[in-house]
This record gives structure tokens, C-alpha cells and sequence, in this order.
């Protein structure tokens, strides 16, 4: 025990001196806040474990200080259904909190997968940035390449494992709905389209012109038949289509750096994690 904690203590004697190598914070990965999100689930998690694990040894002390300390007469019965009930409660919420970290871990794949396909764009000179800090909210990943801005939104939806025909894998668009093998959403496309709308006005602001934002909606890993023009929708594969497509007022060099610059500031937020931050005096 002594030499543990005499290297435990020679360790942190070892990390006082020494300190990060990097000296500015680094840009947020796809799914920053997804994995943010999934490492507090872990912690309720572990929390409601240990809560399940002692709840039977709480009542059964409970019984015991009352009965043989107190000598009071208790029905053990009232303090086994106590702890059933406690563990029934415990266990939902823990239900609840596991089937949470199980869809925040489906959508960190996918923004991970759509935000490495989209890095490519990167070799057409692109600009590419992930997981932007709105308001309340955020944006998944931003292309900013001198055709235009592209906000995208990435949703990911599990297959089901019944059918193998190709509409188990399609996504029907028809201009106003997304019409999955069983269900219908809306509400990726307003997302798509208000997320879009906001980052335009706001680079408006901050760069003193009009900045178009162009919405594009990615559905990982899903067949897309358009039946209907509207939004941009595509599966997250082969985005080079981004980087080609054509617009009315290009942009030029100068004023994609300058929008590069802003999206970057908010994107540059991720401190390293290694060694003691420094104290600032």
C-alpha cells in the first residue's frame, strides 16, 4: 500500500513539471458534441449501477439498525418491498439512460462517417468544419468552398434487419416529407433549412455582406430517390458534388478566407486534455 501511494505521489511530482506542448486549443471533430453527450451518459450510468448494486444493503441495514438497535418490531417485508421498488425505479431510468447512449452512439458513427467523407473536399480546396456552436444548438458540418457555403445536417436512422429487398433501404423524398420503410419524418428538413438560414445571417453580420447558405441534409447509409426538387439529400458518400457544384456569385479567394475565419473562431474551442492547465495570473 505505502509503495502505491508513494508512486502514485511521484507520478503527480512528475506531471507538476511538466506541461502541454500544444499552446492553442484545437478544432472540434465530427460528433464533439455526441461524444460529450455519451461520456455523461456513462457517468449517470455508472451512478444508477452503484445505486442498484447498494439499494439492497441500504434496507437491509435500515432493517437491521431499526429492529436490533432501535428494538423496535419492523416487518421485513416492508423493507424488502421498499427495495424492490427502489431497484424497479433505478432500473427503469437506467433503462432509459442505456437506450439514450445507444442513439447518441448511432449518430456519433454517422456524423463521424459523414464528416470523414466530407474531409475529402478538403483535397478540392474546400474548407471543411464540424460540430459549429450555434445559439442553442449546433451544426454538424460546414463546407465552405469559393462556389459557396454548405450547411449539413446528418441524421442517422437504423435499417431493420427483416427485410433485404431495396425499399428496406430507401428513403423516398418528395419534396416535403422523408418517407423511411415505416415511418415519415419532417423534421430533418426544417432543421436542415433553419440551421441554414441562421448561419447565413449570421455570417451576413459578420462579414458585411450577403453570405447564401445552401442546407444539405445527409441520411447515412440510406438509398435516396428524389421525387421532388427542394432540399439537398444524400446518403454521406462521395460529397465531391459539394465542391462542383455551380452557382450564380462565386466566391473569391479573399472572401473565403474571410468566412473561413469565422467559422473557424467558433470551431477552435477544444482545449488539450494532457498535464495541469496553467494558472493564469
Amino acid at each position: 500500500m505505502c509503495a502505491l501511494i508513494g508512486m502514485i505521489l511521484w507520478i503527480n511530482h512528475q506531471r507538476r513539471h511538466r506541461k502541454n506542448p500544444l499552446t492553442c486549443q484545437m478544432l472540434r471533430a465530427p460528433g464533439e458534441s455526441i461524444t460529450q453527450r455519451i461520456e455523461q451518459l456513462n457517468e449517470d450510468i455508472d451512478v444508477y449501477l452503484m445505486m442498484a448494486s447498494t439499494l439492497p444493503l441500504i434496507c437491509y441495514s435500515m432493517y437491521f439498525t431499526t429492529r436490533y438497535l432501535a428494538n423496535e418490531r419492523v416487518s421485513p417485508a416492508m423493507y424488502t418491498a421498499l427495495g424492490l421498488i427502489g431497484i424497479v425505479c433505478v432500473g427503469l431510468q437506467l433503462a432509459k439512460l442505456l437506450k439514450q447512449r445507444h442513439k447518441e452512439r448511432l449518430g456519433l458513427d454517422c456524423e463521424r462517417a459523414v464528416g470523414q467523407e466530407l474531409n475529402q473536399l478538403m483535397l478540392d480546396g474546400c474548407r471543411v468544419y464540424h460540430d459549429f456552436m450555434a445559439e442553442e444548438f449546433n451544426i454538424d458540418h460546414i463546407v465552405i468552398g469559393t462556389n459557396g457555403v454548405f450547411a449539413i445536417e446528418t441524421k442517422g436512422r437504423a435499417k431493420s434487419t427483416k427485410g433485404k429487398g431495396p425499399d428496406d433501404v430507401k428513403v423516398i423524398y418528395d419534396g416535403q416529407m422523408l418517407q423511411f420503410p415505416t415511418w415519415r419524418e419532417q423534421k430533418p428538413i426544417e432543421q436542415a433549412k433553419r440551421q441554414a438560414t441562421w448561419l447565413s445571417n449570421w455570417l451576413t453580420s459578420a462579414v458585411g455582406e450577403k453570405i447564401p447558405v445552401t442546407p444539405v441534409l445527409a441520411l447515412a447509409g440510406w438509398f435516396i430517390e428524389r421525387k421532388q426538387k427542394g432540399l439537398l439529400i444524400y446518403n454521406g458518400k462521395n460529397p465531391s458534388f459539394l465542391a462542383k457544384m455551380p452557382t450564380e456569385s462565386p466566391f473569391s479567394p479573399e472572401m473565403t478566407q474571410r468566412i473561413a475565419h469565422q467559422i473557424e473562431q467558433r470551431c477552435r474551442n477544444v482545449a488539450p486534455q494532457a498535464y495541469r492547465k496553467e494558472k493564469s495570473s
